[in-house]
């Protein structure tokens, strides 16, 4: 007797291929649902309905279509229990060898604006998640795809193993299938809840050859269902991307994602910025960007808003850089970056859209947080001192502090011209990140705007920064001793402005 597939998925990438490859090369038969079964039919792959198998309809509108003994006890039998097998032939049961089946689509329902909780709800699947965990807890006897990822290599497991997939291969296919459940299921409970439920769940998308250091294990975990930020990513060129790799693009992803209006450009080492820049043009932000820090600009991680044309691909040549990214890059730009082999070259199209909340694991836990995506609101911002910002320093301010809240703290940032001058990151004080930024800014300073990502308790770097040059100063605000740093601002003819809000990063 032929060997049996149920095939039933909202996802029909690959499927008619890979129906056809079942049918043609190892006559399996098919049997299917609702409109998987209306795809193969059209295709001209011979299946047979499930509501034809089983002997019944399907009901309540779809809900109930392969919630049937038919279906799991050919799904959940052991092939090598006696019983299990005089079960299936009492009841007429065909052992089920392969189960395809993907879920409906729920993340991307509720994603879409005005989304209701009737339509949410109905895109609760049941089925699906029956049958995924059902043949994945059997995978000593069949194999179950949940990823169009996977169909090539199934294909190949059997093309190399006389018709069979090895054990290895269905029980890796099987924590795929769990993993697969286990994410959907905090999707809903996260929307149902109005709040996000974790339980740090993921699938594994790529083992890396290490993480921070070459002694650290490491892997690179997709969550949810569907593909989205980095996973999403396009790879056009270099080698596989590195566990840091992965955390720089992210901080600087998250820095070119404040800049929209204007072309922007960020370069990252080490999850600081080194430079960052707005121009007229993709090219001048990037050699705005790459000038403000040349020597901390070899071997960066770099962040485009805008698509990579050929003259900012000749630029981006010009100096060793670990990872480029940006929207899109045009097909002269790729030819002129294929001549840097290493470089690492991906097109994400939406850079701006991030995680929600924050996850950091601890001993015994996790914390989480929301993400710092508050929006920055000059209307709200209070000029303290008597000289107040001219329309240009005001807009110096508003990128400076832009930038300041991706700095790790303490960060002290002086830019002008829409271009960072120094940055000062992570000191264990304030007058120590200030001390590296005027220093790296050097006569630049003049003129220059600074932004502190949290209040100053003592006027020493207002006078620090005045003796540099500095003109005009953004902080949060908050400290008893606010008033000695708005004192002296005056008395050295500073602007400062208070925003209200702290951009602590650890």
């Amino acid at each position: 007797m032929a060997r049996l597939a149920l095939l039933s998925v909202s996802n029909k990438t690959g499927l008619i291929d890979l129906a056809r490859s079942l049918v043609e090369e190892f006559a399996f038969d098919i049997i299917s649902s609702g409109g998987t079964a209306k795809a193969l039919k059209d295709a001209g792959i011979p299946v047979t309905k499930v509501s034809d198998y089983t002997g019944s309809p399907e009901i309540l509108g779809g809900r109930v279509k392969t919630l049937h003994p038919r279906i799991h006890g050919g799904i959940l039998a052991r092939r090598d229990e006696p019983q299990d097998i005089t079960d299936l032939e009492n009841n007429q049961i065909r052992p089920i060898d392969l189960v395809v089946v993907n879920l409906y689509p729920f993340e991307e329902t509720i994603a879409k604006p005005g989304v209701t909780l009737a339509e949410a709800v109905e895109q609760i699947d049941i089925g699906g998640p029956a049958m995924l965990r059902a043949s994945s807890k059997n995978f000593a006897h069949l194999t179950v795809l949940c990823d169009p990822a996977q169909y090539d290599e199934y294909l190949q497991e059997l093309r190399q193993n006389n018709g069979e997939a090895s054990l290895e291969f269905r029980q890796k296919a099987a924590l795929k299938g769990f993993l697969h459940t286990a994410s959907y299921d905090q999707a809903i409970a996260s929307y149902l809840a109005g709040t996000p439920q974790h339980t740090l769940s993921g699938t594994e998308l790529q083992s890396l050859r290490y993480g921070e250091n070459p002694h650290q294990s490491a892997a690179w975990y997709q969550a949810g269902t569907t593909p989205t930020g980095w996973a999403a990513a396009k790879k056009l060129q270099g080698k596989e991307l590195s566990y840091n790799n992965l955390v720089d693009l992210e901080a600087a992803r998250r820095i070119i994602a404040e800049f929209t209006d204007t072309p922007a450009a960020t370069i990252i080492k080490h999850t600081n910025p080194c430079g960052t820049a707005l121009g007229d043009t993709i090219v001048e932000a990037y050699q705005k960007a790459f000038n403000a820090d040349s020597t901390s600009a070899f071997g960066g991680i770099v962040a485009l808003n805008r698509p990579i044309d050929a003259a900012t691909a000749s630029e981006l040549t010009k100096t060793f850089l670990e990872c480029v990214v940006a929207p899109d890059c045009d097909a002269e730009a790729q030819k002129i970056l294929s001549k840097k082999t290493n470089v690492r070259v991906l097109t994400l199209a939406d850079l701006s859209s991030g995680p929600k909340t924050l996850v950091k694991q601890i001993a015994g836990g996790f914390l989480v947080q929301a993400a710092d995506d508050i929006v920055a609101d000059t209307s709200k911002w209070q000029v303290v001192t008597e000289l107040q910002p001219t329309a240009d320093q005001l807009g110096e301010l508003l990128f400076a502090w832009k930038v300041c809240k991706h700095v790790k703290s303490n960060a002290i940032v002086l830019t002008s011209d829409r271009t960072t001058l120094g940055v000062g990151a992570g000191q264990m004080n304030r007058v120590g990140s200030a001390k590296i930024a005027l220093e790296q800014a050097g006569d630049k300073a003049k003129g220059a705007t600074l932004a502190s990502d949290g209040f100053f308790p003592f006027d020493d770097t207002i006078r620090a920064a005045a003796a540099a040059g500095i003109t005009a100063i953004v902080q949060p605000g908050g400290s008893l001793r606010d008033q000695d740093s708005i004192k002296a601002a005056n008395e050295l003819g500073l602007v400062m402005v208070l925003t209200g809000v702290r951009h602590f990063l650890h």
